[in-house]
């Protein structure tokens, strides 16, 4: 496979199109986060809250993943992504004009889920347009749209820090109108758009073993990534005695890693096989974490955090260059369903973070728990293995390269 190759096949500008909305609502999805330092000091929260109430939108995003995943299969990505931006201007607004309770900002977190979902719109945009060969790469660059989050770490907190975390969601408007734009000028839904069936049938998917794998892997990939870079700034600032500005630079360089490697994993899976990459890449993301709970000096461990979080990224490129070559036909509620088992995955993980932390005293626990939960995948990619070998059709596992 070559790179020109992708370039003579499918329709670039709206993988473009599907890379800008994934990228400026990763950016919004993860705000919260990136601002966490911010609003928990104005609210006073203890850390088990501070983990609560930045995962709150990562949950909410499961959530709508499930809607415009449908959405997706029944009127096309380009209307379910058009629509999505519209509904995400009410949290940016309200979190500018409003939010002054706890209450209020629950609710701002649950409407940025909507953001979030858009991944359930901007992969079957990609998918579609590109023939098996070139899933991985064409979805690792509409994937890589979760390089939003380099936005909202490095320039949320230095904005913030001038005009206040408000004033900071009314500036978010201007980038989503702008990207609004393009995307209505640029994106088409491909033309193997499949016809809607009944809202039953799509659930379907359900019923198939392979669905529950792709979850369980997405989860702590795509879970890890997310979560962490919710929850990065917050343990920065409690851990190391950093400056919030200094804390969103160094979580930046993190998720820098996973955003930017994660068309590499895609790359790297279509030639190799997806199963056979997450493999070496758990084991990096165990080994890694293992190294985080030692809390070393701050420049090693922002070492082993950028191997897990560039290991987590190839990771997502690598679940979804398999989940296509499984479930074409379904492709939007697929993606609906498996990101929002990444969703889940990304709520826990600041959770984890801090409730251990206020309960034993120290994140060490939490991220030796991350640990483990990466080699728990590491078994299940094993046992599932064999039965992706064995149970696709000789197509398929040509296509995959399982063996």
């Amino acid at each position: 496979m070559k790179l020109v190759d992708l370039r003579k096949s499918g329709h670039a500008p709206s993988l473009l199109a599907s890379f800008l909305y994934f990228d400026v609502s990763f950016m919004i999805w993860v705000m919260l986060g990136a601002l966490g330092v911010y609003i928990t000091k104005d609210f006073g929260l203890s850390p088990s809250q501070k983990g609560f109430i930045v995962a709150v939108p990562i949950l909410s995003g499961s959530f709508f993943r499930l809607i415009l995943g449908v959405l997706t299969d029944r009127i096309g990505p380009r209307k379910t992504a058009i629509s999505g931006m519209m509904v995400t201007t009410v949290p940016l607004v309200w979190g500018w004009l409003f939010g002054q309770t706890l209450t209020e900002l629950y609710m701002i977190g649950i409407l940025l889920g909507v953001a979030g979902a858009s991944f359930a719109a901007a992969i079957p945009m990609a998918s579609r347009w590109y023939p098996p060969h070139l899933q991985g790469l064409a979805m690792g660059i509409a994937g890589a749209g979760n390089s939003g989050t380099l936005f909202a770490t490095l320039l949320g907190p230095r904005l913030a820090e001038n005009i206040g975390w408000h004033n900071v969601m009314g500036l978010a408007l201007i980038p989503l109108l702008i990207v609004f734009i393009l995307y209505v000028v640029l994106a088409k839904d491909a033309p193997s758009q499949p016809p809607a069936k009944p809202i039953v049938d799509y659930f379907k998917v359900f019923k198939q073993k392979d669905a529950w794998y792709f979850c369980l892997l997405y989860s702590v990939t795509f879970g890890g990534f997310v979560g962490l870079s919710s929850f990065l700034s917050i343990f920065f600032v409690d851990q190391y005695n950093l400056s919030k500005v200094t804390a969103g630079d160094f979580v930046t360089l993190c998720v820098a890693a996973g955003s930017f490697f994660r068309p590499v994993g895609g790359y790297i899976a279509d030639r190799i096989g997806g199963s056979r990459l997450l493999t070496f890449l758990l084991i990096g993301v165990a080994l890694t974490m293992f190294g985080v709970s030692q809390l070393p000096s701050i420049y090693l461990v922002t070492s082993f955090l950028f191997i897990g979080m560039l290991c987590l990224g190839m990771g997502n490129g690598a679940v979804f260059q398999l989940v296509p070559q499984r479930f074409q036909e379904e492709i939007g509620m697929i993606t609906g369903i498996v990101g929002a088992a990444g969703g889940v995955g990304g709520f826990f993980v600041p959770n984890i973070l801090g409730t251990l932390k206020q309960v034993s005293g120290t994140y060490a626990t939490g991220f030796i728990v991350i640990g483990v939960i990466g080699i728990a995948a590491l078994f299940i990619l094993a046992l599932v293995h064999l039965s992706w070998s064995k149970g696709w059709s000789s197509e398929e596992e040509v296509s995959v390269k399982m063996q």
